[in-house]
Order: structure tokens, then sequence, then C-alpha cells
């Protein structure tokens, strides 16, 4: 048994040095058989001693029964979604707002390709993988901990002294000679084509059964660190990527560090000429500033880092056929114009409709029916007309025009501005399917089981004319329906009864209210915690809000004031749908009204989102800058200018306890 351990323990560490090699430093040392001879040595001693088998054993990555369902992980620290620039100008202008945001241009910056995939976390407690995750809504993800063990670069234990808990993010793709492998394999067995290698990792990594993921020999670039506990003392980007390769992380080699935006414009030329030149797919070069103190200092938006931007490359372009121009009308009743097109691969997706923004951009673009017309994916995602080739115009076609009543209901189109709007309201049917699709949606209500398909059965059988009316749906208004029996109409109803009690910032987000994302309805549903308050509020009480300008303040007023949503609010309340948040156990939401509070540097206790909701939570305000109205100034470790700058106005800091005395007791002398 001793000697089975020690030669068990020996395969483990040699096939993990092996994997470093190969994934991490891109320098194998042994070919694939004999590693393969390895592997099958410690799966046979393992096999004989059961007792022995570890779950971070290299054998473990795939053996976990296939998952139900997704479990949702809430991040402990926000994954940021990134600004975009297509330009250096654009470049330029962004360093510009960051030079203003600092006092002085950052200390260099760290360029990294952004890599086309599925964004995830990784959370490794004393060394070991205990969590994986996806990015989700960025506060919120699900866990794929199964799925992810089967990828090979991912380690399942760190290096050498690992951190007691720490958080790394990351991008998984699939290579594309392993998407062309497995293209080639569905198409000797007679089934459909994977259209892109970017999908087709994300559906690899959520599905339910790890040997699937395993199967497609996915594999995963780190790019940060999320959150940490313990750890060295690092002071720039560049020095933790360092760190994240010595532990095992495969961080891409193509990354560099660069003194100045000189050096980010020469790394992005050279990245984007290099771009087919790698076996995985990029889409733009990710800038970040090197210096963590700067990223600190900077801080971020409602939604993206500050210090942080990611530079797009130009899209691919293809030729097709306009086969048709035809309209949609959204969820907000906006009568948008698409392209009906001829079939065509753009950037390994195939696309047969694309946007065409509003009647101006296709009059401007002289686009008719008939046209041979360039086609591309702006920003690689949304399919979009470029414009005609008219050198191959055949004949003369008509011009276009926004048909005067809407294709759906019959009522009148207007234009307001540049944006035509059907003036039907819900009784157009094509508003309201894609509004009760949103309502219902992940982004919205998160209402299982109630998609397209089932929107458009409940609409065309007249069982619903609102999003209120899905809550009075019942059991038999559905059974005995074609594909509707006692199980799946069980699901559905069930479903639509738990979403009753969805919180407030989730209804906020169902309703569509033009300008009002994830981040603002967050905010709106903390402050006011009653969809009644926030309909009432008056537009000085918003406009005091951090993060809401006079546009958003003048969006929520006006649909607020629209008396069809009045009284989509006043039927959804009668249906028993939750419309108000409890105030926080405990907490007193009243205790810091009048306060504001700048954050700056790095708390051990809380994180900055944390912190920001504690003030929040108890009336009080937070902002990004340091003036005569600041109450207070609360440090962490390595906090910027905005303490020397709180220092010059004389306003006080606040270090680590006593931010919690302010938060427990208020804030006292602070005011006086």
């Amino acid at each position: 048994m001793a000697d089975a351990a020690s030669e068990i323990e020996q395969l483990r560490e040699a096939l993990r040095h092996h994997l470093y090699l190969y994934h991490v430093l891109d320098k194998p040392e042994i070919a694939d058989a004999e590693y393969d001879v390895l592997y099958r040595r410690l799966t046979e001693l393992e096999a004989d001693n059961p007792e022995l088998v570890a779950p971070d054993s290299p054998t473990q990555r795939v053996g976990q029964p296939a998952s139900e369902l997704f479990a949702p992980v809430k991040h402990r620290e926000r994954l940021f979604s990134l600004d975009n620039v297509e330009s250096t100008e654009a470049l330029t202008a962004w360093e510009e707002r960051l030079e203003r945001q600092l006092g002085e241009k950052p200390s260099g910056y760290m360029c990294e390709l952004k890599i086309d995939g599925l964004a995830v976390s990784l959370t490794y407690t004393d060394g070991s993988l205990t969590k994986a995750a996806t990015r989700g809504d960025g506060t919120t993800g699900e866990d794929i901990t199964a799925n992810a063990r089967t990828i090979g670069a991912v380690p399942l234990v760190l290096r050498g002294e690992a951190p007691s808990v720490m958080e790394v993010r990351g991008e998984i793709y699939m290579p594309l000679p392993e998407f062309e492998r497995l293209n080639k394999d569905q198409e000797a067995s007679g089934q459909a084509l994977y259209a892109n290698a970017r999908n087709t990792a994300a559906g690899s990594v959520r599905q339910k059964d790890p040997a699937v993921t395993a199967s497609r020999r996915l594999s995963i670039w780190v790019y940060q660190v999320g959150f940490i506990e313990g750890g060295p003392e690092l002071t720039r980007h560049s020095e933790i990527a360092a760190w994240l390769r010595e532990l095992g992380f495969p961080f891409n080699p193509a990354s560099e560090a660069v003194a100045d935006l000189k050096g980010v414009i020469d790394y992005v030329n050279a990245a984007e000429k290099a771009r087919h030149a790698r076996d995985y797919e990029t889409d733009g070069v990710v800038i970040k500033a090197d210096v963590l103190a700067e990223q600190r200092e900077a801080g971020f938006t409602a939604k993206s880092p500050r210090w942080a931007v990611a530079y797009k490359f130009p899209p691919e372009e293809r030729t097709t056929v306009l086969a048709d121009i035809r309209i949609n009308v959204g969820r907000t009743g906006a009568a948008t114009p698409y392209a009906v097109l001829e079939p065509v691969i753009v950037g390994g997706v195939t696309v047969t409709t694309a946007t065409l923004h509003n009647a101006d951009e296709v009059a401007r673009k002289d686009l008719r029916v008939g046209d041979t017309v360039t086609v591309r994916r702006a920003g690689d995602v949304i399919p979009e007309v470029v414009g005609p080739v008219l050198a191959l115009r055949k004949g003369r076609p008509r011009r276009w025009k926004m048909p005067e009543t809407c294709p759906f209901s019959g009522h009148p189109i207007v234009r307001d501005g540049a944006v035509a709007y059907c003036t039907g309201g819900f009784d157009c049917p094509g508003r309201l399917r894609e509004y009760l699709a949103h309502f219902a949606g992940r982004d919205g209500m998160d209402i299982e089981g109630l998609g397209y398909k089932t929107v458009d059965l409940l609409l065309t059988e007249k069982l619903i004319s609102d999003p209120a009316d899905l809550f009075t749906l019942r059991a038999g208004d559905l059974l005995g329906r074609e594909g509707w029996g006692e199980v799946s109409t069980g699901n559905l109803i069930g479903a639509i009864a738990a979403a009753k009690d969805q919180p407030l910032e989730r209804l906020l987000r169902a309703l569509g209210i033009p300008l009002v994302g994830g981040t603002v309805a967050s905010t709106l549903a903390r402050r006011f915690r009653s969809m009644d308050k926030i309909m009432s509020s008056p537009e000085d009480e918003l406009d005091a809000i951090d993060g809401i300008g006079p546009e958003l303040v003048a969006s929520v007023q006006v649909w607020a004031g629209d008396a069809e949503n009045r009284a989509l609010i006043a039927k959804l309340q009668r249906a028993g749908v939750r419309t108000e948040d409890p105030e926080p156990e405990g907490v007193d939401s009243t205790v810091l009204a009048g306060v504001t509070i700048v954050l700056t540097g790095t708390m051990r206790s809380m994180s900055r989102e944390e912190a920001r909701n504690a003030v929040e939570d108890r009336g009080g305000k937070v902002t990004s800058s340091v003036s005569s109205k600041t109450t207070a100034v609360a440090v962490g470790e390595s906090p910027g200018s905005k303490a020397t700058r709180a220092e010059e106005l004389g306003r006080p800091i606040l270090d680590e306890e006593a931010f919690h005395d302010l938060l427990e007791n208020g804030p006292g002398e602070l005011l006086e």
C-alpha cells in the first residue's frame, strides 16, 4: 500500500508538471503518447486502490454525474463589462479621460488580446479549485464547476504557495483546430455544422454533461484576479500576470506591458495583423492601466472600469443579396426596418437578417430590394448592412419607404426624430410579443419555460393581453393543448407563481423602462424600495442619486406619467406581484441621511460595492470625487489621491474601523 501511495503521488506530480509545461509555458518535454502512458498507469493504480483516489487527481477531471441544473453563484466581486473603442482617436480620448481622473498620465499600460470566448470566474480555496461560474449578469452567474474541471488547462491544484482564497477571471475558448475537427465529425455523421467557435465553446460549457465538455478539448486564458485573501504584495497588473503563471494558470504570452499610448497603438496594430495567424479567435485588444493604485483611483462607472477599455478590431465583411426589407416592432413600440438576406457566412456565422437601424439610414445608404449589399457583423456580434454595391445594381429598383401603418396592428406609424413608432401600444401584437418575451426572460422576471413559443400560444389563444395577465393564468387554460400535459403545465404555472415574489430590481428590469438597465434598476430599488415611491418621486429627488443623470430622470418620469404604465403597475399589484422590497433587517434606512461619502483604497472586510450598498441602504450617498460637499472620505489599504484631496479640503478621513462605526451609529459630529 505504501509503495502504491508513493507512486500515485509521484505520477500526479509528474502529470501536473507536464500540464503546466504544455498549457502555461507552451514547452512540452514529452510527447502526447508518453503523457498517455503516465496517465494510464495512474488510472490503473487508482483502480486497484480506490481508497487512494483524490478529487484533485488528474484522472478526476471527468467523472462527476451530469448536473440537473446550473445553480446560481453570487460573485463576491462584480464582473464588469468593458467600454469599447474602435479608433486611435477614441483610444486617445479614453486616455485623456483617464488622465483627468488621475491628475496625470498613467504609469504604463498592460495590453492583452481580447479572446472571443466565454467569461468565467474560478475560485480556489487553499490552492484547490472549489467553484467555477459563468459571468452571467456580472453579479450572479451559473455554477459550472463540474464542467470546468474537465478542461485540461484549468488547474485543479495550484503550484507553490497559493493564497487561502482567490478568484481568477478568464475566458474559456475552443481552439480553431478543435473547432474544425468537431465540424468534420459533424459532417461525417450527417449532423448540422456548428456556426462558430465562440458559441460552440459556450454551449460546450453550459450543458449538463461534463463528459461532453471533456470531449470538446476546450482551453482557457486567465486575465485577472477578482478577489484575494493572502498572497504577495504586488503593485502592477503585469506582476500579477507573472505570478498567475507561477501558480499554474495559462496567462496569454502574447500579453505585453508598454510604457505609453504609442506602445499601446503599436501593440494594437501588430495584434490586428496577426489576428488570423493564431489558433484561437480574437476580436480586439484589452488595454488596462498597469499600476494597481491607479486602477483603484480611477474606479468604475455604473457598468465599466474607467481604467480599462477594449479596442475592437474592424469586423469582417461579406456581400450577398438584399431579398427584402421588413419591419419589426420592438418592446418599446419602435418600428425598425431590417434586411432579409440570402444566407451568407460572416465572421464564421450564417447571417440571414441584419439591422437597418431606421428609415433615415436606409435612405442615406440608398438600399433597395434586389441590391447586392455588403454585410458585416458590427462589433462581431450584430449583423448590419454597410451599403449597396452600386456597380452590381440591376435596373432601377424602387426606393424603400417606411410604411404609413404598422404591418402587425394596422395603427399609424409616426416619427419622433429618427425613430418611427407604432401608435397601437399593446394593441400591437408585434410590440406585445417582444415586450412579453423580455418581461418573462432571464433579464426580466426570469420565468422558466415562458419563451417566444409559449408567448405566441398565449397571444394566439387570447389568454393574455399584457404582462399582468400572466399572473392570473390557470392550469386549465393550458391543459390539453398540443404539447401541454400535466407536467409542463404545472412547471409553468409554478414558475409564474414563484416570479410574483421576485425582488423589485427584477420587476424594474422587466418593465423595460427606457435607459433603466441592471445597475440603475438596482440603485432605484435600493433607494426607494417601492414601485409607488419610484413613480411618484420628484425630479430633484431622482437627480440627487449618484449615477442617474438628467436623461435617465426624464425617462423614468415620462414612463411613470404614462396612464397605460400606471394601469399596468396597478394590475400587477392586484395580481399579487411584489412591488416593494422589505427594509434590510437591523438597518436604519435614515441613519446616514444627508451624508455624502467618497470611498478609496481596498477595505479588508468588504468590497467596494458592498461598502457603497451599505451607505446607500442607510440613506447616504456615495460619490466618486472629493469636494466641499463631501461629508467624509473612507479609506482602505493603498488609498489614492482622494485621501490627499480630502486633507487639502479639510474633510474628515475615516479608516475602516471608523467607517464601520459610521454605518452602525451614524455621522455624529461629522455633520456639525
